[in-house]
């Protein structure tokens, strides 16, 4: 474990070796949850969504630089389907895929239908049909653009201190928002209870039993896509030596680590999992061994980071696959969000959230430590990926950190 050398909690930061990483090449344990035949299901529907483009990879040239790293790369979510982040991957993938098999399981028919079948042949049954989910903001806003493709109802319970501007966001897509006392977790107990009661779907990657399983594949494996376009977008250059990925409870880590671990095998990446520093339920779990639930508050301005215990899918995935668990400071976010806006030189310059920064602020504070250097092997021939989940998803708030409103896209 490496701390910051700096002083209090709010300075604090973390570096964790894995020690239960396993070096083996990806098993069947883990095909069961992520891989490659469903990943080829899932780029071949989501391709076919109206807006589908590939999310930017920007070379960080200066940075990399600075850093004495060969190259940084940095994928950028912000544009997704112009919905702000990765999020608009996972949610909207594991309900067509959802709907689908209720539907398909109706009609007896063993084809599950695609969005595009869905809307066409199924809006009766679709308008009568209500999605629910927890969020603190992203997954919300694509899970209401999904509904609305479809022709549903959807209902999001969110955290009681969440900004207007987020919930506004998710209400622009024709979604009802619920607050509740408490943070995501709570959030999501309601979503349940609820979904439960009236009969509602609930689209969550924190699973819990068998009901629920299948949807956090279908949601990890959405966000394959996102790692399949980062190989193909580098292919003329070269396979990333690192990779530094944001995780709440795990999924869209997961979902990188999974991809890259069975495409590449030995040749895979180091994996850097990325967490607040006031959440950090994966880098203790690592710990532990087995999977931790944090108590007390979360108080980080990292919202999307902001979870108590990962999901066990995740989890069943992260636990071999994962080299280290990295957890930062709100502050460093901040930092990095700065630094992304200002760029330079070589660099364009960025709009990220406070949650979209992690990966970046991670990078900056180990490529800036000798001790994190050498544990991680960043040197001058790296090559290192960072996934920046999101864009400036609340202006108001980005505006309040970066000292100016975030540029148009």
């Amino acid at each position: 474990m490496i701390p910051d050398p700096g002083a209090g909690a709010s300075a604090h930061w973390r570096l964790f070796a894995n020690p239960h990483l396993e070096g083996r090449p990806y098993g069947d344990a883990e095909r069961e949850i992520l891989s490659l035949e469903r990943h080829a299901a899932a780029r071949e529907e989501i391709r076919s969504w109206p807006g589908y483009v590939p999310t930017p990879l920007h070379p960080l040239r200066r940075l990399a630089r600075e850093l004495g790293l060969t190259s940084v790369w940095y994928k950028d979510e912000g544009p997704r389907f112009g919905l702000g982040s990765f999020k608009a991957l996972g949610g909207p993938y594991g309900t067509v895929r959802l709907l689908g098999r209720e539907i398909s399981e109706r009609t007896a028919d063993p084809r599950p239908p695609s969005l595009e079948q869905l809307k066409t042949h199924h809006e009766k049954r679709l308008s009568r049909t209500t999605v629910t989910c927890a969020s603190t903001g992203n997954h919300g806003r694509s899970l209401a653009w999904a509904a609305g493709l479809l022709g549903c109802r959807c209902v999001i319970f969110v955290p009681g201190g969440m900004s207007s501007g987020r919930a506004d966001a998710m209400g622009s897509y024709g979604a009802e928002v619920v607050r509740v006392d408490g943070g995501y977790d709570e959030a999501l107990g309601f979503a349940r209870a609820t979904a439960e009661t009236e009969g509602w779907y609930v689209i969550s990657d924190k699973s819990e039993g068998r009901a629920t399983e299948q949807v956090g594949r279908d949601m990890m494996q959405g966000c394959t896509v996102l790692i399949a376009e980062v190989l193909e977008q580098l292919a003329a250059d070269s396979i990333p030596t690192h990779v530094f990925v944001p995780a709440g409870v795990g999924g869209l880590a997961a979902a990188v680590t999974a991809h890259l671990w069975e495409v590449l095998g030995e040749r895979r990446p180091t994996m850097v999992v990325v967490e607040s520093g006031r959440a950090d339920c994966l880098l203790q779990s690592a710990r532990a061994g087995h999977p931790v639930r944090l108590e007390g508050p979360l108080d980080t301005m990292m919202l999307g980071l902001a979870c108590r215990e990962p999901s066990p899918l995740a989890w069943s995935i992260l636990r071999p696959g994962a080299h280290f668990f990295l957890a930062i400071s709100d502050e460093a976010a901040v930092e990095a969000m700065r630094r992304l806006a200002a760029a330079g030189g070589d660099d364009p310059s960025i709009a990220v959230g406070e949650s979209g920064a992690a990966s970046t602020a991670a990078l900056l504070r180990a490529a800036s430590d000798s001790e994190a250097r050498e544990l991680l092997g960043l040197d001058s021939g790296s090559v290192a990926v960072v996934v920046a989940t999101e864009g400036a998803t609340d202006p108001i708030i980005y505006e309040r950190i970066v000292g100016h409103p975030p540029h148009p896209r």
